[in-house]
């Protein structure tokens, strides 16, 4: 496959200024490493890579063990002095739960013992979002916020020793840290940023101005990272984004305001206002006009936090909803029984295994090499289990009824157990927007998935390259291609140690995974470089990808569960189910790729935006 430069991959000729400086920035920050490389790569590009996956990452007992402890510890702390109720009606942490969690480590979890942190794995990391992710969102967001996107992950990823040596102790015991990105008119456009630090005389500090928006933790935050546009330094075309180590005691730094949702009450989440805030140069993270890069691979890591508390939530959904399926009867039959009721819980127990399995795999990534490339995994699981878990939580309330809608605090009143499913459910909205909405996760996600095909064949279609240049791409295309292609047709398997009823399920997804592959080529050829536009026949690319790895991974954990517990038939039952509701899935999104109204949907939108169905807001205040 040929090795062109990303940047003359795309042809950027008919872009307008802004299209074309987003992309250039956005291109520039992206890792060299071959995403398609990996497992979740691979099932794009039709290779069905099982040996990466077989056998299924467990845990190591030492380090299984080592989690257990800290747990133990934090679950008991939960328990005995964490009312998430209490914290969602006042809209507060307490001072004596955020110093409690401190003395436990909570805040340094991944931070190495040398620099004062536990130095736990990054499964055991999401094993405790899970719990956290049970029991208080508050509490979820505060700590993930704090060490998975704030000072420690970015910090461990990208920072000089001496850097380490003076801010890891300091977070580790509990000085909350945060992260600065977006700002009023910047959400995943970082083109448009506005804050910059422009360099002193001496060259020894630079002086940031700007705002930045909705930065959790920022409220009560002494570190945070912050990414600012920078000028070119001597001798350089472009200057780019940085990322700064900053002291929030700094003067000209002020939390204009707090804001407040419709969830997470207690967020401490904040304006920031930087007016000739004067940073030290040694303060800077990777190094200059680096700093998006800083922000993408953090991301990448951090990402994983929130689908393992998604696990966590789900979890607790599950306990929830059987036991009042259990007890409640209605029409002379516990309610579980009834078709309707039945049909959730066993989607719900099915759905929770595939998150437990997609998180645990992605971890297992992480911890075998810090520095690992899970970018595509890591959005995957994000993307999937943000989405799955909404489902979950509002399901859980359909079946509490009335109960699952009325507050915790009215049911205790009335003499009720005070099941708190619609905090659950008003915390658990905000996931499928935070570090990333879906829809940008898809768009990211079709971007990597693209991007061997892009190494191949774009440069032929790019009119800025010279015409011997595009004449050796389009030689280059022809014969991948035509070694690649007939390959997507032939049958292959890697069935080998799986149980029969598993090994039918993986074989199924091994041919969606080449048909998918098939898929997609043609429709580069079909669409060329207007691609990237069909934003919703892409989504369904990525959906399609989605469900194969949750397949894929749901089959190696039950066959790796079955070898060394022998879990037997309630396991067989669980992944059986999943991958045949996920395959109906897959069936259906296929189906959609060929025969869909996307394109009178989209005309239809235009006639919303030009105010053209305004007679249907008719009748209203």
């Amino acid at each position: 496959m040929p090795t062109l430069e990303t940047e003359s991959v795309i042809d950027t000729s008919k872009m307008s200024a802004g299209q074309r400086d987003a992309l250039e920035l956005a291109e520039s920050a992206r890792e060299s490493a071959q995403a398609e490389r990996g497992f979740v790569g691979g099932l794009f590009m039709g290779r069905c890579q099982m040996e990466q996956m077989r056998p299924f990452p467990a845990q190591h007992i030492e380090d299984r063990d080592q989690g257990d402890g800290f747990l133990k510890q934090l679950r008991n702390f939960l328990a005995e002095h964490v009312d998430a109720d209490e914290i969602d009606r006042t809209g507060e942490i307490p001072d004596e739960v955020i110093s409690g969690l401190a003395s436990l480590g909570a805040f340094g979890i991944k931070i190495p013992v040398d620099h004062g942190g536990l130095g736990l794995s990054q499964t055991n990391y999401c094993r405790a979002g899970m719990l956290l992710g049970s029991y208080c969102g508050n509490l979820t967001a505060l700590l993930s916020a704090h060490q998975s996107i704030g000072v420690p992950q970015p910090l461990i990823l990208f920072g000089t020793e001496e850097q380490k040596r003076r801010f890891l102790p300091r977070v580790a015991g509990g000085e909350i840290s945060a992260f600065a990105l977006t700002e009023p008119k910047v959400g995943s456009d970082p083109a448009k940023m506005e804050t910059h630090a422009e360099p002193t005389e001496e060259g020894a500090h630079f002086i940031l101005n700007g705002e930045k928006l909705w930065c959790t933790n920022g409220v009560k935050a002494g570190v945070i990272v912050v990414m600012a546009k920078t000028p070119a330094p001597a001798g350089k075309k472009r200057g780019g984004i940085t990322a700064f180590i900053v002291d929030m005691d700094t003067p000209g730094i002020e939390v204009t305001h707090r804001c407040r949702f419709m969830g997470l009450k207690a967020l401490y989440n904040a304006v920031i206002r930087f007016t000739n805030v004067r940073i030290p140069r040694e303060n800077i993270l990777l190094a200059e006009k680096k700093g998006l890069r800083v922000a993408l691979t953090t991301l990448n890591t951090g990402r994983l936090t929130l689908p393992a508390a998604c696990t966590g939530l789900a979890k607790r959904c599950l306990r929830v909803s059987r036991a009042w399926a259990r007890d409640r009867v209605q029409w002379g039959a516990p309610i579980g029984k009834h078709a309707a009721v039945a049909d959730k819980l066993a989607r719900m127990a099915a759905q929770t295994f595939a998150m437990e399995s997609m998180v645990f795999y992605a971890s297992s990534l992480v911890d075998r090499d810090k520095h690992a490339d899970v970018r595509l995994e890591a959005a995957l699981c994000k993307l999937w289990a943000t989405e799955r878990t909404w489902e979950i939580v509002n399901e859980t309330m359909q079946i509490r009824g009335g109960r699952g809608y009325e507050t915790a605090q009215s049911l205790a009143a009335r003499g009720e157990e005070p099941v708190a499913v619609e905090r659950f459910l008003r915390d658990c909205r905000i996931n499928t927007i935070f570090e990333g909405s879906s829809e940008i996760m898809r768009l990211f996600i079709a971007r990597e998935a693209l991007d061997p095909h892009l190494k191949v064949g774009a440069p032929m279609l790019n009119t800025q390259l010279p015409l011997k240049t595009r004449a050796l791409t389009a030689a280059h295309a022809a014969l991948f291609y035509a070694r690649w292609y007939p390959l997507q047709w032939l049958p292959a398997s890697h069935t080998a140690g799986f149980h029969p009823v598993l090994a039918r399920h993986v074989r199924n997804a091994e041919a969606a995974s080449r048909r998918l592959a098939r898929s997609l080529f043609h429709a580069m050829a079909k669409h060329g470089p207007k691609l990237e536009r069909e934003q919703v026949l892409l989504g369904r690319f990525v959906d399609i990808g989605t469900e194969l790895f949750a397949m894929l991974a749901s089959c190696s954990r039950a066959q790796q569960m079955l070898d060394t517990e022998g879990a037997g038939g309630n396991l067989l039952a669980l992944g059986d189910y999943f991958c045949l509701t996920s395959a109906q899935r897959v069936d259906e999104l296929f189906r959609a790729l060929r025969r869909n109204p996307d394109r009178k949907g989209y005309k239809l939108a235009r006639e919303v935006l030009e105010g053209r169905l305004e007679w249907l807001e008719n009748g209203i205040v």
